[in-house]
């Protein structure tokens, strides 16, 4: 609910609190004019008035109903009844002024209406009680003797009684009048209260309806301020969250950039030797048309001095002959046998002269290209280790890297195939694969798992997800940089992507990638020094030893799987060639094959560069790991505790517990078989059955 719909419920609420106050209270003001103005003061008024005989009387009733229609609003009037003995009738009337303007008085004269009737039965009453006198008693002029025998006793008792019972009803009647007139001002006094009360009710709800308005006013205007507020913290968390936005794209944009910066630059390197290339051709172009002209021009000129020259030897061929008596074949023929004996001893000379020259400076030649090739390459690092070290922040972290019964460090190996060895080395731990792509997975894993905190087998296999595809960048990064740093461009993704995975891959112990970038750098000088095509060969023994990314799934030579790869991407011939001979599998053929073998011995020859017994260690662990992969319903093998274990995962729907037993001694007996190695190999067969299930 919003601030504004609570201030309207708030205004609405005091609204009905005030108009239900104003209902309870004229509820109770009319109570309490019905029990203070009951019906008998109508009944009174009426009663007093029907009993009066005199002037008198109805002038006071007259005058009470005078002076009753400001308050009670009924007014008293005497007319004569239809019976001359019967008196005056009292006739309750709406006052002339204006009528009533209040609930007390409508209910004063709700109160006097029910008693009129009750007046006029009384009045009837007493005029049927009292007979009138005979007509004939009037108007007859009879003699007293009858008016006397009329007047009996019985007759005079009645008539006393008569007016004895009329004498009562007046009093009764005054007596009445009298409370109907204490009631009435008692109405009227309570009349006055309830205007009062009414008035105080009116300014009080006026004054409620007042704070209400004032405080639906202030909680209108707190919730403003708190709406502009929360505005404002909305503008700003919008300010910050757009900052952070715009903070990261920018980095975005900045990486992107200078991505297209380097870009541009091999492009533009490679408009820049095309565009030399093209002038170089130009020319070429020129010089050659110019020297077609040229040569054309001679060719007119000596044909014509050709024909001339011909008949001038025709003529002195034979002045010659007449006078040598001897023809121009035998001429022709001593004197070429003198110029081939000449010319023998000559070239005998000059062989002889070249190959001492040769022999004395080519191998100083050679050896100082090469020297000066491997002087100007410095390498960062000469061989890999199979051993990562992980530093702890604690050695509290080994027990939750271990786990419950060992159940951490069992999955760990499971999943990454690295063994974990924890010993008594403070706040490290040491991760040894002899395969340097998932050594690197396990640490980057186990790095991720100890700064997490939550080491569970379950977790462990996301973490090794999430290093997997870290390496893979990785890789991609290291090739990218490795083609910047040789300065190739056009090489095929594919390529790319074979490059980036032997950025872990060794030879010998010593790294891959950096292998390629030494012997790129080492040809390069080579070509530099001999006036060869730099590019061309540096590209040649760069991807010398491609072939060795697929080693583990391709058979075959790492040579001869190169220059299918590098023939299947678009490679040129002499690339191809000079991969498929860098190991001599092809007799060398060119220029650049020759020196992609140069250059691949000087960077592999280096003092410290290789080490042959870790090549041997890590071949005899390929092989175990090979043995075991062949056979059928194997998932993973991975060769432990440096080759004295094999752990071979197999898949549960394939191999059953009968199979894996199997499995084991089969794989057991090969390994007897064709390997040789000190003590004992424990092959660990592992079949493991997972159910899942999700809970919606």
């Amino acid at each position: 609910m919003t601030p504004i719909e609570l201030v309207l419920v708030v205004v609405v609420l005091i609204l009905a609190v005030v108009v239900l106050g104003a209902v309870v209270f004229g509820a109770r003001v009319l109570r309490k004019i019905e029990i203070a103005a009951p019906g008998p003061v109508g009944a009174a008024e009426a009663v007093r008035g029907a009993a009066s005989t005199g002037a008198s009387e109805p002038s006071d009733v007259a005058g009470s109903g005078a002076g009753a229609p400001a308050e009670s609003g009924i007014l008293a009037t005497s007319r004569p009844g239809p019976d001359p003995d019967a008196g005056l009738q009292t006739v309750a009337q709406p006052a002339p002024q204006g009528g009533l303007r209040s609930d007390s008085q409508a209910a004063l004269q709700g109160a006097a209406e029910p008693a009129l009737p009750a007046a006029r039965v009384a009045v009837d009453a007493a005029s049927t009680s009292h007979e009138p006198w005979p007509a004939t008693a009037a108007r007859s002029d009879a003699p007293d003797q009858l008016r006397a025998s009329q007047l009996t006793p019985d007759r005079l008792a009645a008539e006393e009684r008569t007016l004895a019972a009329l004498r009562t009803a007046a009093e009764d009647a005054n007596a009445a009048v009298d409370e109907a007139r204490a009631a009435a001002a008692a109405a009227r006094t309570e009349a006055a209260a309830a205007k009062a009360e009414a008035g105080a009710a009116r300014a009080e709800s006026r004054r409620i309806l007042a704070e209400a308005r004032a405080e639906s006013e202030a909680v209108l205007d707190r919730a403003h301020r708190q709406s502009e507020h929360e505005a404002e913290q909305a503008r700003a968390a919008a300010k910050r969250a757009g900052e952070r936005e715009l903070a990261q794209l920018t980095a975005v944009a900045r990486e992107q950039t200078q991505d297209a910066e380097r870009r541009q630059r091999r492009l533009d390197e490679r408009e820049r030797l095309l565009a030399e290339e093209a002038e170089r051709l130009a020319e070429r172009d020129r010089r050659i048309s110019a020297a077609e002209l040229e040569m054309s021009t001679r060719e007119t000129t000596l044909s014509g001095r050709e024909l001339s020259i011909a008949e001038a030897e025709e003529e002195k061929r034979r002045e010659l002959e007449r006078i040598a008596s001897l023809t121009a074949e035998a001429a022709k023929q001593e004197l070429i046998e003198t110029i081939e004996g000449q010319a023998k001893r000559e070239a005998a000379i000059l062989i002889r002269d070249i190959e001492n020259d040769a022999r004395s400076t080519a191998e100083q030649r050679a050896r100082h290209v090469v020297v000066d090739a491997i002087q100007r390459v410095a390498s960062e690092q000469t061989a890999e280790s199979v051993v990562s070290v992980l530093h702890l922040p604690s050695d509290e972290m080994k027990g939750r890297i271990i786990g419950r019964e060992g159940r951490n460090i069992r999955a760990f190996e499971s999943v990454t195939g690295v063994n974990l060895i924890i010993d008594d080395t403070p706040e490290a731990v040491l991760l040894s694969c002899f395969d340097p792509v998932r050594r690197e997975i396990g640490r980057l894993t186990l790095e991720k798992l100890v700064l997490d905190g939550r080491i569970h087998p379950h977790r462990i296999e996301e973490v090794f997800d999430m290093a997997r595809h870290e390496v893979e960048r990785l890789c991609g990064r290291a090739a990218e940089d490795a083609l910047v740093e040789v300065g190739i461009t056009d090489l095929h993704p594919e390529l790319v992507t074979l490059v980036g995975r032997l950025r872990y891959r060794t030879s010998y112990g010593q790294n891959v990638l950096k292998h390629l970038l030494e012997t790129a750098h080492i040809s390069g000088i080579m070509a530099s020094e001999l006036g060869l095509d730099r590019q061309m060969i540096k590209r040649c023994a760069f991807l010398h030893d491609i072939g060795k990314a697929l080693t583990h799934e391709v058979e075959g030579s790492h040579a001869l799987i190169g220059a299918d790869i590098a023939k299947k991407y678009g490679e040129a011939d002499d690339v191809v060639h000079a991969i498929e001979a860098h190991h001599n599998e092809v007799l060398p053929q060119t220029i650049e094959a020759v020196l992609t073998q140069a250059s691949d011995a000087c960077s592999g020859g280096r003092p410290g560069a290789r080490r042959e017994s870790l090549e041997a260690y890590v071949k005899r662990l390929e092989r175990i790991e090979e043995i075991a992969a062949t056979k059928g319903g194997v998932e993973k093998v991975f060769a432990m505790q440096a080759g004295r274990e094999i752990r071979v995962m197999v898949r549960p729907e394939d191999v059953d517990d009968i199979g894996a037993a199997i499995l084991a001694r089969d794989v057991a007996k090969q390994v007897e078989e064709e390997l040789t190695y000190p003590g004992q190999i424990r092959v660990t067969v592992v079949r493991e059955s997972r159910v899942t299930e999700i809970a919606r």
